[in-house]
């Protein structure tokens, strides 16, 4: 691509930052986590703390239904746009972080777009 970015140009490259982001910011926590409970990530502890009062309650219920929808949206949006990378952003959001998996589908989504814009363009003008 030559020139000025677009807009949605500017927008994937957004998404891609996100997503580093969504991977490393949450990633911190957890090893904090991890240090705190004798080096080992136990499942059962850190379910326990994530409710362990209503303010943690009600992020861990939002981040839980508000994934669950985007997650769909997710696998539907990939098979209409016939998206490549649906699995490694699935396994993104259950191996680092949703706040990882998310944005990287935004950003190979975007470049679908754009991919799929330069092929009707092509057409057009034939």
């Amino acid at each position: 691509m030559t020139g000025t970015p677009t807009g949605a140009h500017r927008l994937q490259w957004l998404y891609l930052a996100l997503a580093v982001m969504g991977a490393v910011l949450p990633w911190l926590a957890n090893l904090e986590f991890i240090q705190l409970s004798d080096n080992a990530f136990d499942l059962g502890l850190f379910l326990q703390q994530a409710n362990a009062n209503p303010a943690a309650q009600s992020l861990s219920r939002d981040l839980f239904i508000g994934a669950s929808a985007v997650t769909i949206w997710m696998v539907a949006e990939a098979r209409r746009l016939q998206v490549k990378g649906l699995g490694i952003c699935l396994l993104c959001c259950v191996t680092l972080a949703f706040a990882c998996g998310a944005p990287l589908f935004l950003f190979l989504r975007e470049r679908r777009l754009q991919e799929l814009e330069r092929v009707s363009a092509v057409n057009a003008t034939e």
